[in-house]
């Protein structure tokens, strides 16, 4: 009697797992980082690049941010998740991807640290040169400020003029631009720049000067 009563447990519990259902493979979390310098990515846990995720759900992000400069900026459907600019540490987040494509990017240098994936069946867009956004700034007081570094391209420059003993003048490979001395206010110029070395300066005073390295 008492081996029939251990016999139907046991087969009790075997038909019990049977009923159970599948425990699904959790995905290895994302691992993203912005800088210490201009840099920022996201790879799997093998250490490849992101570039497209197959199934859209439920995933782990961690991302290091390494500076105080830079943020990591996560947008797609229905995500927008950041870190802060000033703040520096690791974050875990937990984001039901959608199918469709995610940009990720630090917000104040956009234009040059940046990437994306997609997830399930999306085509990736072309590939678009997006317009460089850079600022220059001459004053207050005996000062100049530009990019030290910047790609080649098609470039806005938004020059901020405060000062009337000093003006902006932007020169290299196939650039040549200047507000006026006595100018002050806020001008922008669209200009191509070209892989190389430009100066920027004050023409009223020779020490108010400065390089921007160019890179394809």
């Amino acid at each position: 009697m008492r081996g029939r009563i251990i016999v139907a447990v046991m087969l009790a519990a075997v038909a019990a797992l049977a009923a159970a259902p599948a425990i699904a493979d959790t995905p290895q979390p994302l691992r993203g980082h912005t800088g210490p310098g201009f840099e920022i990515a996201l790879v799997d846990a093998n250490g490849t690049d992101v570039k497209a995720i197959d199934t859209a759900g439920t995933y782990t992000f961690v991302i290091d941010d390494r500076s105080e400069l830079h943020d990591f900026h996560l947008v797609g459907p229905n995500v927008d998740r950041a870190t802060t600019v000033m703040g520096m540490g690791t974050e875990t987040w937990t984001i039901v991807l959608a199918t469709g494509t995610y940009n990720y990017f630090c917000d104040p240098h956009a234009t040059i640290m940046k990437g994306s994936f997609t997830v399930g069946a999306v085509t990736p867009p072309p590939t678009k040169t997006p317009l460089q956004k850079l600022s220059a700034r001459v004053g207050p007081g005996q000062r100049v400020a530009f990019a030290g570094r910047a790609k080649a391209g098609k470039t806005q420059i938004t020059v901020r003029d405060l000062t009337a003993a000093d003006n902006f003048h932007l020169v290299g490979p196939g650039v040549n631009k200047r507000t006026g001395i006595a100018f002050k206010g806020t001008v922008k110029w669209t200009v191509t720049l070209k892989t190389g070395t430009y100066t920027f300066r004050s023409d009223a005073h020779a020490k108010l000067r400065g390089k921007t390295k160019v890179v394809g």
